[in-house]
Parts: C-alpha cells; structure tokens; sequence
C-alpha cells in the first residue's frame, strides 16, 4: 500500500472530474459548494501524493508520469467549466491553457533529448494564484460579487505569471532545441 499510495491519490484527481463537472448541474449555492469541495480535495491531493512519495522513497516513473497529467485535467475542466457558466473570463483561461499545452510538448520533446525542464519557484506561485483563482471563482454563486473580482483578479494575474514562465521556460528550451540543430 506504501508503494502505490501516491499514485492513487494521482489517479484519483483524474477519476474526480467527471463528478466535479456534474456538480455544475446542481442547484447554487450546493453546487458552488460541491465543485469546491472536489476542486479542493483534489488540489490537496496534488500536494499529498508528491509530499508521500518523497517522504517514503516510493517516486516511481507511473507518478512522474502521471501527476503533470492529472494537474492539467483538473485544471482544464475547472477553466472550461467556469468559463462556460459565465463565472471566468475566457482570455486569460485560454492564455493559461495554451501554455500548459505548449510547455508540455516543449518538456516532452526535450525529454527525449534527457534533457529535464525543472518547475521553477514562480510557477509554483503561479500555480498556487491560479488554484485559488479557480476556488474562489468556483465559489462564486455562494459567496456573491466580491468573489468575482477576486477571483477575476487572481485568474489574470495567474495569467500573467504564465506568461512570464512560459517565455521562461521556452527561453530554455529554445537554447536546447537550437544548439541540437547546430549538431
């Protein structure tokens, strides 16, 4: 159980989203409260498994694999669906989205030069901005108009900050990818 642990708690924000996005069907404010209870559950899931794994030695490659993808699920559900009910603002959902996508293909490919794309401390920040962002917003039909500016604020200035780290990290990976050419 110690081995696979973290690993289930990975699995488990990807089994998680097709309850969260029913929870959008729900009446508010009791749906506002179930998406942020799953959205939350799972965030802390997000922390947990890595912290587990580390603290007992059981990082496995299923794990390495597996968490970058459940965090990109989750997250994506959560922008497409507060985006759809009016609740997010679609640009700087569709900016953060569009640099997920691009800086996993760039780690991808640079993966297979074994060349590794460490997480920098600004993107931690970035995520941290934007899991609140998408907390608050999914609490917004409970908690009233306050919410929407804060989290409004905070989705555009996650937005921000994946821009920064976006160039960041392309920066770098553009180095690698030119100096591989130059082979």
């Amino acid at each position: 159980m110690r081995q696979s642990l973290p690993n289930i708690l990975t699995l488990s924000r990807i089994v998680v989203i097709p309850f969260f996005i029913a929870g959008f069907a729900l009446d508010a404010p009791a749906g506002a409260w179930v998406t942020f209870g799953l959205f939350a559950a799972a965030s802390v899931t997000d922390w947990f498994d890595g912290w587990l794994a580390r603290r007992w030695g059981v990082v496995s490659a299923v794990g390495r694999f597996l968490d970058p993808i459940a965090d990109k699920l989750l997250v994506t559900a959560a922008l497409l669906m507060l985006v759809a009910d009016g609740r997010a603002h679609p640009l700087p959902a569709l900016i953060i989205l569009c640099r997920e996508i691009l800086i996993s293909g760039l780690r991808e490919h640079l993966a297979g030069d074994r060349i590794a794309v460490p997480v920098s401390k600004l993107a931690k920040w970035k995520t941290t901005v934007q899991m609140i962002a998408i907390a608050i917003l999914l609490l917004l039909p409970a908690l009233g108009g306050w919410a929407w500016w804060t989290g409004e604020i905070l989705l555009w200035l996650a937005a921000v900050l994946t821009v920064v780290t976006g160039w960041s990290y392309m920066q770098g990976g553009m180095r690698h990818l030119l100096a591989a050419d130059r082979r």
